[in-house]
């Protein structure tokens, strides 16, 4: 994990993260759930070898900050991109609809041996994403200031 890899380090600068292991992960992932982002804000680059999400994530880094200091929640827009892709399948997302929204649930490591494996982008409705990579590369960057999040309040999930 390369720069502000911890929560207490984020501050109000914009994040830059790097996952090159399967310890890595969590921290990214606990960054990206219940980020949103349209199906066109998704881009394959199979020469380049990058699946690249354009997403608008709430930030979790902030929220207990946000809480004591009674002032909005944020989001911010980032840039996840996952490199080494030497494949990408999707399940139940129609990228042709130019209305669709998603919500990222989840981001998962699936080994296959020798340092590769899928990384797997699990959606609210059970769409997903699957890219199959020749060894973990995922950065993680904030590309826009944080702006007030929409709803006013945090995602929730129920028990």
């Amino acid at each position: 994990m390369t720069q502000d890899a911890r929560f207490e380090d984020a501050g109000e600068g914009a994040l830059a993260l790097r996952a090159e292991s399967p310890e890595d992960l969590p921290v990214i992932a606990a960054l990206v759930q219940d980020a949103v982002l349209s199906a066109a804000d998704i881009v394959w680059n199979a020469r380049a070898r990058r699946l690249a999400l354009l997403i608008n994530r709430f930030r979790w880094e902030d929220k207990d900050r946000a809480e004591a200091a009674r002032r909005p929640y944020e989001r911010t827009r980032a840039l996840l991109v996952i490199g080494d892709v030497t494949g990408v399948s999707s399940m139940g997302i129609d990228r042709k609809d130019p209305d669709l929204v998603l919500s990222l649930l989840d981001l998962a490591w699936e080994p296959a041996g020798d340092g590769a494996g899928r990384v797997v982008l699990t959606f609210a409705g059970d769409g997903g994403i699957a890219a199959q990579v020749e060894c973990l590369d995922i950065d993680l960057r904030d590309v826009t200031r944080p702006y007030r999040a929409p709803s006013g309040q945090a995602p929730h999930h129920p028990d």
